[in-house]
Protein backbone atom coordinates (compact mmCIF):
# COMPACT_ATOMS: atom_id res chain seq x y z
CA UNK A 1 0.00 0.00 0.00
CA UNK A 2 2.98 2.17 0.77
CA UNK A 3 4.82 1.61 -2.50
CA UNK A 4 1.18 2.72 -4.64
CA UNK A 5 1.14 5.97 -2.08
CA UNK A 6 4.67 6.28 -3.05
CA UNK A 7 4.48 6.15 -6.64
CA UNK A 8 1.31 8.17 -6.85
CA UNK A 9 2.86 10.85 -5.19
CA UNK A 10 5.79 10.72 -7.96
CA UNK A 11 3.32 10.64 -10.88
CA UNK A 12 1.67 13.85 -9.40
CA UNK A 13 4.84 15.61 -9.13
CA UNK A 14 5.99 14.77 -12.28
CA UNK A 15 2.34 15.82 -13.78
CA UNK A 16 2.01 19.30 -12.54
CA UNK A 17 3.91 21.05 -14.37
CA UNK A 18 2.71 20.21 -17.64
CA UNK A 19 -1.18 21.03 -15.78
CA UNK A 20 0.60 24.62 -15.19
CA UNK A 21 1.44 24.96 -18.24
CA UNK A 22 -1.91 24.28 -19.55
CA UNK A 23 -3.34 26.24 -17.31
CA UNK A 24 -1.09 29.31 -18.22
CA UNK A 25 -2.16 32.03 -20.61
CA UNK A 26 -0.90 31.70 -23.95
CA UNK A 27 1.86 34.44 -24.20
CA UNK A 28 0.87 37.65 -25.31
CA UNK A 29 2.10 39.18 -28.86
CA UNK A 30 4.77 41.85 -28.80
CA UNK A 31 3.56 45.44 -29.97
CA UNK A 32 5.40 44.83 -33.29
CA UNK A 33 3.39 41.42 -33.71
CA UNK A 34 0.48 43.14 -32.93
CA UNK A 35 1.20 45.71 -35.31
CA UNK A 36 2.13 43.25 -37.92
CA UNK A 37 -1.51 40.87 -37.38
CA UNK A 38 -3.38 44.30 -37.84
CA UNK A 39 -2.09 45.81 -40.99
CA UNK A 40 -2.95 42.13 -42.42
CA UNK A 41 -5.94 41.77 -41.43
CA UNK A 42 -7.11 45.34 -42.53
CA UNK A 43 -5.29 44.65 -45.58
CA UNK A 44 -7.46 41.18 -46.20
CA UNK A 45 -11.02 43.29 -45.27
CA UNK A 46 -13.84 43.66 -48.01
CA UNK A 47 -14.58 46.55 -47.88
CA UNK A 48 -17.13 49.29 -50.31
CA UNK A 49 -14.52 49.69 -53.21
CA UNK A 50 -15.01 45.42 -53.65
CA UNK A 51 -18.53 45.66 -53.30
CA UNK A 52 -18.84 48.28 -55.67
CA UNK A 53 -17.38 46.53 -58.54
CA UNK A 54 -18.65 43.00 -57.74
CA UNK A 55 -22.16 45.14 -57.97
CA UNK A 56 -21.00 47.28 -61.30
CA UNK A 57 -18.62 44.31 -63.22
CA UNK A 58 -19.93 40.83 -61.86
CA UNK A 59 -22.28 39.10 -64.20
CA UNK A 60 -22.56 37.85 -67.83
CA UNK A 61 -21.96 39.99 -70.56
CA UNK A 62 -22.26 40.34 -74.62
CA UNK A 63 -19.69 42.31 -75.74
CA UNK A 64 -18.74 44.41 -79.39
CA UNK A 65 -15.07 45.20 -79.89
CA UNK A 66 -14.09 47.84 -82.01
CA UNK A 67 -9.56 47.89 -82.69
CA UNK A 68 -8.11 50.81 -84.50
CA UNK A 69 -4.49 49.71 -86.35
CA UNK A 70 -4.23 52.25 -87.52
CA UNK A 71 -6.20 55.52 -85.98
CA UNK A 72 -7.14 56.82 -89.54
CA UNK A 73 -8.80 53.66 -90.82
CA UNK A 74 -12.24 52.22 -89.64
CA UNK A 75 -12.17 49.66 -86.99
CA UNK A 76 -12.06 46.18 -86.95
CA UNK A 77 -15.07 44.70 -85.38
CA UNK A 78 -16.20 41.87 -83.89
CA UNK A 79 -18.46 40.45 -80.80
CA UNK A 80 -17.62 38.44 -78.00
CA UNK A 81 -19.12 37.28 -74.62
CA UNK A 82 -17.24 38.17 -70.91
CA UNK A 83 -18.23 36.12 -67.85
CA UNK A 84 -17.36 38.50 -64.58
CA UNK A 85 -17.14 36.73 -61.62
CA UNK A 86 -16.57 37.90 -57.84
CA UNK A 87 -14.37 35.60 -55.97
CA UNK A 88 -11.95 35.29 -52.42
CA UNK A 89 -14.52 36.55 -51.25
CA UNK A 90 -15.39 39.58 -52.82
CA UNK A 91 -11.66 40.20 -52.80
CA UNK A 92 -11.44 40.12 -56.63
CA UNK A 93 -13.10 40.52 -59.70
CA UNK A 94 -12.21 38.08 -62.28
CA UNK A 95 -12.76 38.12 -65.96
CA UNK A 96 -12.96 35.31 -68.68
CA UNK A 97 -13.82 36.74 -72.03
CA UNK A 98 -13.90 35.39 -75.31
CA UNK A 99 -14.54 36.38 -78.98
CA UNK A 100 -12.47 36.49 -82.18
CA UNK A 101 -10.67 39.43 -83.18
CA UNK A 102 -10.48 39.52 -87.25
CA UNK A 103 -11.75 36.40 -87.65
CA UNK A 104 -9.21 34.32 -85.29
CA UNK A 105 -10.40 33.39 -81.83
CA UNK A 106 -9.32 34.97 -78.78
CA UNK A 107 -10.04 34.30 -75.26
CA UNK A 108 -8.47 36.51 -72.60
CA UNK A 109 -8.65 36.41 -68.83
CA UNK A 110 -7.60 38.55 -65.71
CA UNK A 111 -8.36 40.27 -62.25
CA UNK A 112 -9.40 43.45 -61.09
CA UNK A 113 -9.60 44.32 -57.54
CA UNK A 114 -8.85 47.08 -54.85
CA UNK A 115 -5.67 47.21 -52.62
CA UNK A 116 -6.33 48.14 -49.45
CA UNK A 117 -2.56 48.53 -48.65
CA UNK A 118 -2.08 50.63 -51.69
CA UNK A 119 -5.19 52.34 -51.44
CA UNK A 120 -5.65 51.97 -55.90
CA UNK A 121 -7.58 49.70 -58.02
CA UNK A 122 -5.16 47.03 -59.44
CA UNK A 123 -5.50 44.91 -62.12
CA UNK A 124 -4.15 41.91 -64.33
CA UNK A 125 -4.66 40.88 -67.93
CA UNK A 126 -3.39 37.74 -70.00
CA UNK A 127 -4.82 36.74 -73.69
CA UNK A 128 -4.12 34.52 -76.09
CA UNK A 129 -1.84 37.17 -78.24
CA UNK A 130 0.67 37.65 -75.91
CA UNK A 131 2.65 35.23 -73.48
CA UNK A 132 3.46 38.02 -70.95
CA UNK A 133 1.07 39.71 -68.42
CA UNK A 134 -0.60 42.93 -68.33
CA UNK A 135 -0.26 45.02 -65.05
CA UNK A 136 -2.32 47.83 -64.03
CA UNK A 137 -2.72 50.45 -60.98
CA UNK A 138 -5.31 53.44 -61.04
CA UNK A 139 -8.23 55.01 -59.24
CA UNK A 140 -12.02 55.63 -60.07
CA UNK A 141 -13.90 58.98 -60.20
CA UNK A 142 -17.29 58.91 -58.93
CA UNK A 143 -18.50 61.83 -60.38
CA UNK A 144 -18.25 59.64 -63.71
CA UNK A 145 -18.25 56.48 -62.66
CA UNK A 146 -15.14 55.53 -64.46
CA UNK A 147 -12.11 53.34 -63.63
CA UNK A 148 -8.81 55.11 -64.67
CA UNK A 149 -6.11 52.63 -64.99
CA UNK A 150 -2.72 52.90 -65.87
CA UNK A 151 -1.03 49.67 -67.52
CA UNK A 152 2.26 48.48 -68.84
CA UNK A 153 3.46 45.35 -70.13
CA UNK A 154 6.28 43.68 -72.20
CA UNK A 155 7.01 45.83 -75.76
CA UNK A 156 7.01 42.65 -78.46
CA UNK A 157 8.32 45.43 -81.31
CA UNK A 158 11.05 46.25 -78.81
CA UNK A 159 12.11 43.24 -76.80
CA UNK A 160 13.38 44.28 -73.49
CA UNK A 161 10.96 47.38 -73.22
CA UNK A 162 7.95 48.24 -72.10
CA UNK A 163 4.77 49.51 -73.19
CA UNK A 164 2.07 51.73 -71.52
CA UNK A 165 -1.52 51.90 -71.77
CA UNK A 166 -4.55 54.07 -70.22
CA UNK A 167 -7.44 52.30 -69.71
CA UNK A 168 -10.59 53.67 -68.95
CA UNK A 169 -13.64 51.26 -68.00
CA UNK A 170 -17.02 53.50 -67.79
CA UNK A 171 -20.02 52.28 -66.11
CA UNK A 172 -22.55 53.87 -68.41
CA UNK A 173 -25.40 52.14 -66.21
CA UNK A 174 -26.61 49.02 -64.38
CA UNK A 175 -26.46 47.06 -67.90
CA UNK A 176 -23.89 48.73 -69.78
CA UNK A 177 -20.37 49.38 -69.42
CA UNK A 178 -17.78 50.36 -71.95
CA UNK A 179 -13.66 50.10 -71.96
CA UNK A 180 -11.67 51.60 -74.20
CA UNK A 181 -7.52 51.34 -74.06
CA UNK A 182 -5.28 54.28 -75.13
CA UNK A 183 -1.72 53.70 -76.49
CA UNK A 184 1.21 56.47 -77.09
CA UNK A 185 2.11 56.62 -80.80
CA UNK A 186 4.46 58.80 -82.41
CA UNK A 187 4.20 61.43 -79.36
CA UNK A 188 0.18 61.18 -79.18
CA UNK A 189 -2.38 59.08 -77.15
CA UNK A 190 -4.18 57.01 -79.80
CA UNK A 191 -7.51 54.80 -78.65
CA UNK A 192 -6.59 51.15 -79.95
CA UNK A 193 -9.81 49.55 -78.30
CA UNK A 194 -13.28 50.11 -77.45
CA UNK A 195 -15.12 47.17 -75.62
CA UNK A 196 -18.79 47.97 -75.41
CA UNK A 197 -20.55 45.46 -72.12
CA UNK A 198 -24.55 44.37 -72.33
CA UNK A 199 -25.35 42.86 -69.46
CA UNK A 200 -27.39 39.21 -70.26
CA UNK A 201 -30.66 38.95 -68.29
Amino acid sequence: MKVRYATFAVLLIALSPLTALRAADPPKPSAEQQAMMEAWDKAGRVGPEHARLAKQLAGNWTTKQSMWMDETSPPQVSSGRAVQTAILGGRQIRIDFKGDFDGTPFEGTGLMGYDNAAKRYVATWTDTMITGIVVGQGEYDAATQSYTLHNRMSDPMHPGQETKMREVLKVVDADHLVQEMFEMHGGKEVRTLRIEFTREH
